[in-house]
């Protein structure tokens, strides 16, 4: 009969992975830097689990002369209930060492590959409004420009260069579905299935 046990070192993998996803909580996640000529230090928005750091209130300034809404923390319902799920993620991962069955695993995994999707597609939702929403009565107006950052990668806006990338929690992130991805592989004998 075959076993639905996980190996020790999956355990060791999940125990690795709850403290990634608790790590992510106190670090940023994700990064915008912004370049151009007038700014040559750069300047960077830091998106962490709970809130916006990082050079918010110049950004803010630029972005009202152009016509885009402010930034606040307080506007976005995910700073509230991001650190919910990720610690819920943290605690699940060191409930699965004791339930120690691969298909509970299996489920994880499901579920934070769907979270994964729906936080890109709620951040491109929000980078879309924020670049696209722009108040009429704004100073400057260019006729058909829009100022939506890169979901991930460079984007010129204006004289403006935008990067967006993940930050150092968003890297714990990639690396606790990276080792949950291998817990898989390894429990479902995806090794042996190959040769």
């Amino acid at each position: 009969m075959e076993t639905t046990k996980i190996a020790l070192v999956s355990k060791i993998l999940l125990f690795l992975i709850s403290v990634l996803f608790i790590g992510s909580l106190f670090v940023p996640m994700w990064q915008i830097d912004l370049d151009a000529p007038q700014y040559p230090e750069g300047l960077v928005l830091k998106l962490h689990a709970n809130k916006i750091g990082g050079d918010v209130e110049i950004i803010n300034g630029l972005n009202h002369y152009i016509g885009m809404a402010t930034l606040h923390t307080e506007n976005f319902i995910e700073f509230k209930i991001l650190p919910y799920i990720l610690g819920a993620f943290s605690l699940i991962s060191l409930v699965l060492i004791f339930i120690n069955n691969r298909k509970f695993v299996l489920a994880f995994f499901a579920t934070f590959v769907l979270f994964v999707i729906l936080a890109g597609v709620d951040f491109y939702r929000w980078n879309y409004e924020y670049g696209h929403n722009l108040d009429p009565n704004a100073a400057i107006k260019v006729p058909g420009m829009a100022y939506q950052p890169p979901l991930i990668g460079y984007k010129q806006l204006l004289n403006f260069g935008a990067y967006s990338v993940p930050d150092i929690g968003g890297w714990m992130l990639i690396g606790a579905g990276i080792m949950l991805f291998y817990i898989i592989y390894r429990e479902f004998n995806l090794f042996k299935k190959r040769k």
